[in-house]
């Protein structure tokens, strides 16, 4: 069982790094396409190429969403797992909770 689970782990990897490439080169179409429509026009700057609208797309997220993981899903998960262990702790009775409270605290 754990192997099929690892196997599909890899396999959603493999099939997420075409996905994410997609998005970034069609993301960097966008940009380039509306500063190319839009900012000549208005402020009166340069066209830029693909690579230029790939670029400023890259130092966008440098700048204004950082480098770093994202947690949001991290946190989401966390929340899932607190709201299922209280779930699990209010359906136990005083005799299973003072046995649980003890295995923890020789863990800890």
């Amino acid at each position: 069982m754990n192997k099929k689970i690892k196997r599909r782990k890899k396999l959603k990897m493999l099939l997420m790094i075409p996905f994410v490439l997609a998005l970034i080169f069609g993301l960097s179409a966008v940009v380039m396409l509306l500063w190319n429509n839009i900012l000549p026009e208005v402020i009166g700057v340069k066209q830029v190429s693909y690579w230029q609208a790939l670029g400023l797309l890259l130092l966008s997220k440098i700048l204004f969403g950082g480098l770093g993981s994202d947690d949001r899903f991290k946190s989401d998960k966390k929340s899932r797992k607190k709201r299922a262990m209280r779930k699990k702790l209010k359906g136990m009775s005083e005799e299973e909770l003072s046995k649980f409270r003890e295995e923890w605290q020789k863990r800890c």
